[in-house]
This record gives C-alpha cells, sequence and structure tokens, in this order.
C-alpha cells in the first residue's frame, strides 16, 4: 500500500530516529486519561522502536495512577504499562505521543524532565513545543497515523501486533472513519494496518461492543437529561459522581458518551461533562460541523482540534456549565459593530450585506456563494 510522503515530515522523522539511535534506554507516554489513539500510539511506537533497534530498553509509561480503561485492555502489551509515578528511572530519551504540552503529562512529568533528551509526534495543534525534536502535524486525524508512517520510515515490518495497536488508535480517534478528520491519508493507512493483521471487528468488539451493564444504565441517565439550546445547535448533558456510585460505571467508561450527546439531530456543536475525583469536572467538546471548539477548551485550561477538544474544570457540574456555555453560545451569534449582540445569523452573506449597508458600501464580491 503506497502512503503519501511528505518532505518535511521525513526530515523530522530522520531528527527523532536519530534521537532514538543515540539512546540507550527511551520512556514513551502520551497524555493523562488516556483514550484509543493515546494508548494505540504509545504501544505501537513501542514496538517500531524495538523492531527496529531491538538491543535497547523501551518502557511505555501511563500519565495517571489508574489502570488502562477496560476495553483497550486488549491491546497487545498493555498489560505491561508501567505507572509514571512508579517509575525511577531518568531515560536517555522521553517520547510524548498524543500531546504536545507538558503539563498533560502529569505524573510523567517528572520524568520527562529527568531524561537526556525528548521528542514528540503528535496531531494536536501546538505553536510552542517543549521537546528538542517534533514532529506535529495538526491536519493527521490521529497520532497512530503518524506512528504508522514513521514505521514505513524506518523501513519496519509492521507485525500484526504493531498493526492493532496503531488501527485502534486511528479508528477510535476518527470514530470508526465517520469524524470530519476521516480523511484519504487516514483510509490508506487503516488498509495497510488491515493488511498487516489489525482487525477492524476486534476492534469494534472489544471498544464499541463491550459495555458493561452498569455503563449502559449510566448512559440512559446521561440520555434522559441531554439539553439543547441555540435553536438546537448546542447539547449538551452530564455525568455526576452520584451517577456512577449509583449505576456501578467506572470512569474511564463515560469516555464515549459525548457520542451519545453528539448524535442529537440538528445539533453542531456537543458537550458532555463528568465530575472526577478532586472537586473537578473534565469536559468533552465535539462539532459536527466548521464551528472551532478548540479555542474555548483552550481557554479553560485544556486543548484539541476544532472539532474535538476537551478541559478539565475545577469546580462542579454547575459552575463548569456557567463557565463553558456562554462562549458555546457565542459561536452563534453575531455582533454587529457597536457592539450589540443581533443574534444567529449564521449565513456569512447576511452579516456582509449588513456590514454593507452599515458602512454604505456594497457586499458585491465580500462574500462568496
Amino acid at each position: 500500500m503506497d502512503v503519501r510522503q511528505n518532505p518535511e515530515q521525513e526530515e523530522r522523522f530522520s531528527r527523532i530516529a536519530e534521537l532514538i539511535e543515540g539512546s540507550g534506554t527511551i520512556a514513551i507516554c502520551a497524555h493523562t486519561s488516556p483514550d484509543g489513539d493515546a494508548l494505540g500510539s504509545t504501544l505501537g511506537l513501542q514496538k517500531v522502536i524495538l523492531s527496529r533497534w531491538p538491543h535497547k530498553t523501551v518502557v511505555g509509561l501511563l500519565a495517571d495512577a489508574d489502570a488502562v480503561p477496560r476495553i483497550y485492555s486488549y491491546l497487545p502489551g498493555s498489560g505491561a504499562l508501567v505507572h509514571a509515578r512508579d517509575y525511577e528511572g531518568a531515560p536517555d530519551l522521553f517520547v510524548s505521543v498524543d500531546l504536545s504540552v507538558a503539563k498533560r503529562l502529569n505524573d510523567a512529568e517528572q520524568v520527562m524532565l529527568r531524561s537526556r533528551r525528548t521528542a514528540i509526534i503528535d496531531h494536536h495543534p501546538c505553536d510552542d513545543p517543549y521537546a528538542d525534536e517534533s514532529l506535529i502535524r495538526p491536519e493527521a486525524a490521529a497520532t497512530g497515523v503518524l506512528v504508522a508512517e514513521f514505521a514505513l520510515h524506518l523501513g519496519v515490518d509492521i507485525t500484526p501486533d504493531i498493526a492493532r495497536c496503531l488501527y485502534c488508535a486511528i479508528a477510535t480517534d476518527t470514530g470508526r472513519f465517520q469524524y470530519q478528520n476521516a480523511d484519504p491519508e487516514s483510509f490508506s493507512v487503516a488498509s495497510l494496518l488491515v493488511d498487516a493483521g489489525a482487525s477492524p471487528s476486534e476492534l469494534s468488539l472489544n471498544v464499541y461492543q463491550n459495555f458493561s451493564l452498569s455503563f449502559l444504565h449510566l448512559e440512559a441517565l446521561v440520555m434522559g437529561r441531554i439539553t439543547t439550546f441555540a435553536s438546537g445547535k448546542i447539547t449538551y448533558s452530564y455525568a455526576t459522581t452520584a451517577d456512577l456510585e449509583r449505576t456501578g460505571a467506572s470512569l474511564d467508561e463515560c469516555d464515549g458518551l459525548v457520542d451519545v450527546v453528539r448524535s442529537v439531530s440538528g445539533s453542531e456543536v456537543a458537550l458532555f461533562l463528568k465530575e472526577v475525583p478532586g472537586g473537578k469536572v473534565r469536559g468533552n467538546l465535539r462539532s459536527k460541523t466548521d464551528k472551532d471548539v478548540s479555542g474555548i477548551a483552550r481557554r479553560l485550561g485544556g486543548g484539541g482540534h476544532k472539532a474535538a477538544a476537551g478541559f478539565t474544570y475545577e469546580g462542579d457540574i454547575d459552575q463548569a456549565l456557567a463557565a463553558v456555555l456562554p462562549p458555546l453560545r457565542s459561536l452563534f451569534e453575531y455582533v454587529d459593530p457597536d457592539g450589540t449582540i443581533i443574534g444567529e445569523r449564521l449565513d456569512p452573506r447576511l452579516i456582509a450585506a449588513d456590514r454593507a449597508r452599515r458602512s454604505g458600501g456594497s457586499a458585491t464580491g465580500q462574500v462568496r456563494a
């Protein structure tokens, strides 16, 4: 399978490979509260490096004290991941995958700080990466795409175990190839991985058809309190600690609930909140159109992509809603030149015409249909 090459990416891959070549011990870690792309990319990269440099010591770390989420425990090597707080080494090289912001390493940030060199492989936007070398491509559908292409750059044979890990990374971050980021590159790489031994049915059975009864009861609660506003363009719901205790569901099972909220007909932006330990609320944002939710997440201390972002808020559900709903609402408001919010005038032709009328000019040529 031919995967399109990117000269700049190839150059950055070469620099990262040089760092690996010059390192005896390597630690790899993804972000706190890891999802399928984070875990699949961590495990996949670990196996790629060991395949190319079998005599190196390569450890995969977990940023948090929590266990690997149950739905991802089928991934080969997941049981050998080490909690960063229990890792006392000072590796020659620390590689961050699926994140570019050091604070999202949580417990692993200290490991990164005592490492001799650092590298990043990520697809989240970042203006100021902290590493010595980095490959950050926000247009890539998933970090798993980049790790697969790194394997091809190295000339590594993609084994079934590598393929299973990286296919999970790509399939989950594209929402089973349903999100806006599911592009030709992601399909090409996924096809390569299936050819190499990844099983779409294995992923589906473990990740999407493997819910506990307690989770389904929690999902029913979340569905029952879905709320819409802005003429149905914004939907949100939430899960409390009491909900988890009542149903018996675990916190790591909640990650997919934002897609339940997202599925409401007519909605363009979805928000799901869940209470987490320490008096905090974790928020997931999704956009189904061209509305950019990443800026809102960044203002709340998080980050992500235009169509998928997240944040953690100090406070309770009500306080988190009070913080996030106004900026979400502003995505659908047009503010006229004197600062008055006119409302949901979403068609850019209407906005241009209004501005032209106020300035005494013409909207002709200002807007493309």
